[in-house]
């Protein structure tokens, strides 16, 4: 499978896995640490039809519900966990994060979630699969090394504006005693600059949090090309984290809308895509 690179001569910074059938797409530098399995999913290797084709794994964009258990088991099945491990966020467009323990299992597959408005999930509980959904927005991985803590975020462009990477390791500090310096951090496949651009009013919100380092004059008046991945690097940096600590991806979910789920690239009509970590038991 050919994913368009952004980053051409240099080494892939995403893998292309396949297991159960299914492929999907995960980070070597949070893989060697030997601490957890993750993935973020294709649109390969599902039971969905037409615009949803195969791999969809949401609930509410009109697609058969048992198509959708169906992904999600084979998604479980890769990652060696079973559907009632998953706990999935509420996606809203905050920098809400919830702390997810065991009594959280299975919550947005097999239970309803009785939370709302939630982006960010940690948790340093063993077994337990966090899931976040994406695209074009940006998925944010982090583990803790040493505390084995991990998380899980969704920062769109108001998320990335609320510097969601940063309230994510507060989150860990305060929660479960994190140092910064013990955390790995990975910002997953999501829609690049030369994709993504925003109206003059979104531009400036970014310029005056940002500066100039992550905008490109647009194609139109008043139109500017936005970079997701570099607004959300700046984040985790100014939070304290340091350049070798974060891998930024290489893969735009818009340039492959073949291989991966595009809003922008679908005018709307797609499914979703998964971001899955977890610590085994």
């Amino acid at each position: 499978m050919d994913f368009v690179r952004k980053q051409t001569g240099k080494e892939p910074v995403m893998q292309v896995e396949e297991k159960e059938g299914v492929t999907y797409l995960t980070f070597p530098a949070l893989t060697k640490t030997g601490v957890v399995k993750h993935l973020f999913s294709t649109r390969m290797g599902g039971v969905s039809e037409g615009c949803f084709s195969t791999m969809n794994l949401s609930y509410t964009r009109g697609d058969k519900k048992e198509a959708v258990d169906e992904n999600f088991r084979r998604i479980a099945r890769a990652l060696g966990c079973e559907m009632e491990d998953f706990v999935c966020s509420d996606q809203t467009h905050t920098t809400n994060i919830r702390k997810v323990t065991r009594a959280d299992a299975g919550k947005g597959v097999t239970r309803q979630r009785d939370y709302q408005d939630i982006d960010g999930l940690v948790t340093n509980e063993k077994g337990i699969v966090l899931a976040t959904f994406y695209a074009d927005c940006v998925p944010l991985y982090f583990v803790d090394t040493k505390r084995q803590v991990i998380g899980l975020a969704h920062s769109g462009w108001r998320g990335t504006i609320g510097r969601m990477g940063g309230k994510m390791l507060e989150a860990m500090e305060k929660e479960y005693g994190c140092n910064k310096r013990d955390i790995l951090a990975a910002i997953g496949p999501s829609i690049c600059r030369d994709c993504y651009e925003v109206s003059g009013d979104v531009a400036g919100r970014f310029r005056e949090e940002f500066g100039d380092l992550v905008l490109r004059e647009g194609k139109e008046p008043d139109k500017y090309q936005l970079d997701l991945w570099k607004a959300n690097e700046m984040v985790l940096l100014q939070a304290g984290m340091l350049s070798p600590q974060i891998t930024v991806t290489d893969i735009c979910t818009c340039c492959n809308d073949r291989l991966l789920f595009s809003h922008r690239a679908s005018l709307g009509k797609r499914g979703n895509l998964g971001a899955f970590i977890v610590c085994p038991q």
